[in-house]
């Protein structure tokens, strides 16, 4: 009986003993969770996924070479495919100089019409020359914004020209202080990949590759799928475009960097103190926001300088040379330690340069800058220093838009002073003159 026994123990022991072994080793008989659990695996991801992936490449017209290379995916059977707007943007506004083509991961190529584009979500519709193709569905969770933290997502395109290739990462939710919409990737997105889709294990749209952050290790950016999903029915009927894009690029533009304004507008700005000064910060819950000081600064500084900047992550991508969208709302807060008042307004002229901050080419997208500085008393006097104000404006050549950077320096103090800054990119100039108004009644001395 005891000698059955200790065969027993010893046959359900035994592989555990050989699976300790062999981790050991640096190596396992456990098959993986996604495989115990009979969930496809990247491998029955990728085997349905070529027919529908498509490698979109920018051409010379008349060269018949490529310049740069992207992704994309159908999604109708009748040959529409969403791709990104930056993988097309050459097409888009310049389509006497350049052409669309694809190539399919299933080995078929055509040519590439451009329907419509979303140009705040980086993303276009297109048609190739495929009928009763399969195509891409859009994840309901992913619409209805209910997909759980910590799905595990598929990535597919064709990073670098290398071919078509299929990166498992997780769903960790929307990006946290970004004005626009992205989903954060948990995965390895790579130039080229651009467009492609991200899905789940059934192979369904959670969202569409689009960036990744460099200087960090698998964080990349998706467009949620609902964007795509909205493109695909707006545009599903369009014809394609007689010329190029850049009147609706344009409208596009202007409507959404109006209501990202509107929408600092109403959030309005809180109240900060610096040393003597109290200033404006935004309540806008999109901006992020940092300190920095000269303290440990060598050699040891005659001056200290305390400075907060808060920005925004709201840029576009309108061109190959024009990335354009920057708000940042900043203050530094000097104060003498043992500089006389010559010298102590020498730093703060340093600290006060308007520093345009340009989107692009300057003689290709910008007017040139225009500035204006004055004194400025705004009353009640007990309640705001005196200040030294600078404007400076550039427009856009083909935007009703402009840069604007506002600068103040309060004038009371001989051995302390507040250098404040409002940088707005791509806003209209009256939207640039209300809240600069704003910003400048909110600077007063701390109660």
């Amino acid at each position: 009986m005891i000698t059955a026994i200790v065969r027993t123990l010893r046959a359900l022991l035994w592989p555990s003993a050989i699976t300790a072994a062999l981790c050991s080793l640096g190596m396992s008989s456990i098959s993986s969770p996604v495989a115990a659990q009979g969930l496809p695996g990247a491998d029955t991801v990728y085997a349905s996924a070529p027919p529908r992936l498509l490698q979109i490449r920018t051409l010379v017209a008349d060269a018949g070479r490529q310049t740069s290379t992207g992704s994309g995916f159908l999604v109708s059977a009748d040959g529409l495919a969403v791709t990104n707007y930056h993988v097309v943007s050459d097409a888009a506004l310049e389509p006497k100089t350049y052409r669309l083509e694809y190539t399919g991961a299933d080995g078929t190529q055509g040519a590439v019409t451009l329907l419509a584009v979303d140009l705040p979500n980086d993303l276009a519709l297109v048609r190739v020359d495929k009928q009763d193709a399969p195509f891409f569905a859009f994840d309901k969770a992913a619409l209805d914004g209910s997909l759980p933290k910590g799905e595990r997502l598929y990535s597919l395109g064709n990073p670098l020209d290398l071919g078509f290739t299929i990166i498992e990462g997780t769903y960790n939710g929307l990006v946290e202080h970004s004005y626009n919409d992205h989903i954060h990737f948990t995965g390895a997105l790579n130039p080229g990949m651009s467009g492609g889709p991200a899905v789940n294990a059934q192979g369904q749209v959670v969202g569409v590759n689009v960036a990744t952050r460099r200087g960090g290790q698998l964080i990349s950016f998706l467009v949620p799928a609902r964007f795509a999903a909205a493109l695909l029915a707006r545009g599903r009927d369009a014809k394609p475009a007689a010329g190029d894009l850049r009147k609706d690029v344009s409208a596009q533009l202007a409507n959404w960097r109006g209501a990202l304004y509107k929408s600092l507008g109403d959030e309005g700005f809180r109240d900060r103190v610096f040393g003597s000064y109290q200033a404006p910060e935004t309540r806008a819950a999109w901006f992020e926001c940092w300190a920095s000081t000269n303290a440990s600064a060598s050699p040891k500084p005659r001056a200290s300088i305390n400075a907060t900047s808060c920005k925004a992550e709201a840029s576009v991508y309108v061109a190959s040379d024009l990335n354009t969208g920057v708000v940042e709302v900043s203050h530094s807060y000097a104060k003498s330690i043992d500089l006389n008042q010559f010298q102590f307004a020498t730093v703060l002229t340093q600290l006060a340069q308007p520093r345009l901050t340009m989107g692009g080419s300057f003689r290709k997208w910008y007017t040139p800058q225009r500035c204006h500085e004055d004194f400025v008393g705004l009353a009640p006097a007990a309640e705001h220093p005196p200040l030294r104000v600078m404007w400076c404006a550039q427009g856009y050549r083909e935007f009703d838009l402009y840069d604007v950077v506002l600068v103040a320096v309060t004038q009371d103090r001989a051995d302390e002073a507040l250098v404040s800054r409002l940088n707005l990119q791509a806003v209209a100039y009256d939207d640039a003159l209300r809240l600069g108004k704003s910003f400048l009644e909110r600077l007063q001395v701390a109660r």
